[in-house]
């Protein structure tokens, strides 16, 4: 069964079907996204807009900004977890911290995350001696912790109140309940298939053990950490009235956050909006953009600006450690020089290695 798995990818990655389907889902979600934000945005009042942003409470805001920087603190962890994974614990938590950090706010804004993501990773990484291959594996793990942990939440969340799924999809409550009970199956019986004996995907250097049991669980929680941050600060940024409640908020927050990673537009930009403004459609519209510019204010511009001057920084230390190590070279080599045309003896490493 794993062999005819195997060679139907192999004969559908020859042919460039994924890829083909994968942009074919891309600018179908971006497409239908722009029809609803059209129909629902042009009875937008910019100034009542601008009015709700300035009436904003600022002990909600100052919560959303706390929860947002717990989740990028969770962030962390998904790559020293990917490192713990693939066999490289020396790589310090400093490291990983700020390729987790810089990787993930510059993939969230400019978009088609696993490559520009994938790119500042290898950039900070390759310093600490690691291949692109071992950055693949770094992107592909921390990739599965995103996803097991996306869903764990949609599981539960949708199992507990199917509504909530059904204002973005449509579909009837029931059927809901039926995808979210199947999600939670196909979950546990994923643990359970790593739990048995070892399993490696890929093959020769691309091969990637993947975490046991235990390890899965692990994954699974920082999965759920992170996005149960993410969902408490847009849930601190919609308005207060009607309360729908942090389930209801969580549960459309996260399907409209995989719509977007499904368009691979630069944030969702687009595709988010129009699910939350059909998730929740009882809320003030203009209230509800307001939030949801707020968020994007604090998720997405904020870690973004601070990744540029932190890579920037990066760059500037170590070109100016470069260039000093340049200098003290060839001065070394000026001074090796000048001895050997006064018939002087070479320094060695310890000394004179004249007689």
């Amino acid at each position: 069964m794993q062999d005819l798995i195997r060679r139907t990818l192999e004969v559908l990655r020859d042919k460039q079907v994924l890829r083909r389907l994968g942009v074919l889902v891309s600018l179908t979600v971006i497409a239908i996204a722009c029809y609803i934000l059209f129909h629902l945005l042009r009875t937008i009042d910019v100034d009542k807009v601008i009015d709700a942003l300035g009436r904003g409470d600022m002990h909600s805001i100052g919560l959303a900004a706390l929860f947002v920087a717990a989740s990028y603190f969770t962030l962390t962890f998904y790559d020293l977890f990917a490192l713990r994974t693939i066999g490289h614990p020396e790589v310090p938590y400093r490291v990983s911290a700020l390729a987790a950090f810089t990787s993930y706010s510059v993939g969230h804004n400019v978009g088609a995350s696993a490559f520009t993501g994938g790119a500042v990773r290898y950039r900070i990484y390759s310093s600490c001696g690691l291949s692109a291959v071992d950055v693949t594996k770094i992107c592909f793990v921390a990739g599965l912790t995103f996803w097991l942990g996306n869903a764990a939440v949609l599981g539960m969340g949708i199992a507990y109140h199917p509504e909530a799924a059904s204002a973005v999809d449509q579909l009837p409550p029931w059927l809901n309940r039926i995808v979210a009970f199947a999600i939670l199956l196909a979950l546990g019986g994923y643990v359970a298939w790593v739990s048995l004996v070892p399993r490696t995907i890929g093959r020769g250097p691309w091969a990637v053990l993947l975490p046991g049991g235990g390890l899965t669980l692990l994954q699974i929680a920082i999965g759920i950490i992170d996005l149960g941050f993410c969902a408490l600060a847009m849930y601190m940024l919609v308005p207060d009235e009607p309360n729908l409640g942090f389930v209801v908020v969580a549960v459309i927050f996260v399907s409209a956050t995989l719509l977007g990673f499904a368009s691979h537009s630069p944030g969702g930009l687009g595709v988010f909006d129009a699910a939350m403004l059909v998730g929740l459609w009882q809320m003030d519209k203009e209230e509800l953009l307001a939030g949801m510019l707020l968020f994007r204010l604090l998720y997405y511009i904020v870690p973004f600006v601070i990744s540029v001057i932190l890579l920037t920084l990066r760059e500037v230390i170590l070109g100016s450690r470069f260039k000093r190590a340049c200098q003290g070279t060839a001065a070394g080599d000026a001074a090796s020089s000048a001895a050997s045309s006064l018939g002087m003896p070479r320094s060695g490493k310890y000394g004179d290695t004249g007689a």
